[in-house]
């Protein structure tokens, strides 16, 4: 115990890396929207199996939440957990959902340990092939309130994967150049995070000159994609793109260098082929423009048909339930999807999903992660009736 205008002390209290006058126990803002959040995708080569991976730490409302799963063509195991901070404050994990720092900013664990929820574990290791690079900081204003809605800094890594994975009892090994993967990590204040105040002015497209009629309606989208490429001589370098249009308005685009040399993207195109009912992406390219005005073409390949997709972890509401939201001391859940392509399926699912892509830009050869998001009717790339899947961007 000590004065109530002090943080409880935590073991991290013992380092030398105190920024605020206060303990960890306490963040520098009250918002119940902050969040620190964990985020992975590991898949293989072929794209024939691939693993997920989310913590998020959400400090001033005492939880941290979770999820871990297998994407296995069209299948998917999820696990999900949530507990409260209280218990273990220091404790970065919730029941069987585990994450380690093995060596800072080059190596970490991600592990599901064997559950009663679903017949899937793993114990796997991210080894980098370039430095954390800072992607630019998320800055969304509320144009009716004036409130920031999100203001979060975020950074992420790319490499190769080694360990084990464990689905229905069999066992797959997990070797460095046959697996590949990127990780972020975040925080800040962020959107979605707990049930909506009842109370607030309703979001509307009221004063918009596009209506549910015309073609554009609702056109928008959103790319977030960042993959590794090795060059002939062993040397690596990685490409980030974001953008995203409609309500976020925001982009963030660099090629970034294994030595830390970062070069901005001044302008990114988008040029994709989508599956007409999924719309997931089926491959094409990235024309990226960089600040000196060179022209950069990054090929892209969808690997297999895995895909994880991210409702079911906590990006929108799912099961009634919305990340950062209380659940108990500690509660585990999670489902089996034999098809989450299946018609009925992809209504509530949706098209957010982390797509396991290979790139190439001339002799360089690399892997991904593409998120992808297409609103509205595009009839030059064939999308010419609304989806009940897709995200409006009025």
């Amino acid at each position: 115990m000590g004065p109530k205008d002090i943080g409880a002390l935590r073991g991290a209290d013992e380092q030398l890396n105190h920024q605020i006058a206060d303990t960890f126990a306490t963040v520098a803002e009250s918002d119940l929207a902050w969040t620190e959040k964990i985020w992975a995708s590991l898949a293989s080569t072929d794209g024939s199996l691939q693993v997920d991976f989310g913590l998020g730490k959400y400090h001033n409302r005492g939880i941290i939440d979770g999820f871990a799963g297998v994407s296995r063509g069209h299948q998917q195991w999820t696990v999900r957990g949530s507990r409260e901070l209280r218990d273990s404050p220091e404790l970065t994990g919730v029941g069987p959902i585990e994450y380690e720092v093995v060596e800072s900013l080059k190596q970490v664990r991600y592990r599901l340990a064997p559950n009663d929820v679903q017949p899937i574990s793993f114990d796997l290791v991210l080894s980098g092939v370039t430095p954390p690079f800072f992607e630019d900081r998320n800055l969304v204003r509320n144009r009716r309130t004036g409130r920031v809605d999100v203001n979060v800094i975020r950074y992420h890594q790319g490499g190769w994967v080694s360990g084990t994975v464990t689905v229905d009892g069999v066992t797959h090994e997990v070797r460095e150049q046959d697996w590949y993967g990127f990780r972020d990590h975040s925080w800040g204040v962020r959107q979605s995070v707990g049930v909506p105040a009842p109370d607030l002015i309703k979001r509307t497209s009221s004063g918009s000159k596009r209506t549910a009629s015309t073609p554009e309606a609702h056109r928008g989208g959103m790319k977030w994609t960042p993959a590794f490429l090795r060059r002939p001589d062993g040397t690596f370098y990685e490409m980030a793109v974001f953008i995203a249009e409609g309500a976020w308005g925001y982009t963030s685009a660099y090629i970034n260098e294994a030595d830390g040399r970062q070069e901005r993207i001044r302008d990114a195109e988008v040029h994709i082929a989508y599956d007409t009912r999924t719309r997931f992406v089926c491959g094409g390219e990235l024309h990226l423009i960089t600040e000196a005005g060179a022209k950069r073409v990054i090929e892209v390949e969808v690997l297999g048909e895995s895909g994880f997709f991210l409702r079911p972890a906590g990006y929108g509401a799912w099961g009634g339930h919305i990340h950062g939201s209380w659940q108990g001391p500690l509660h585990l859940d999670g489902e089996y999807i034999a098809d989450c392509w299946a018609d009925e399926r992809l209504p509530e699912l949706g098209q957010l999903r982390d797509t396991p892509i290979r790139v190439r830009e001339g002799d360089a050869v690399g892997y991904g992660i593409m998120e992808s998001l297409i609103g509205g009717v595009w009839p030059e790339l064939g999308l010419t009736a609304e989806s009940d899947h897709q995200v409006s961007y009025a």
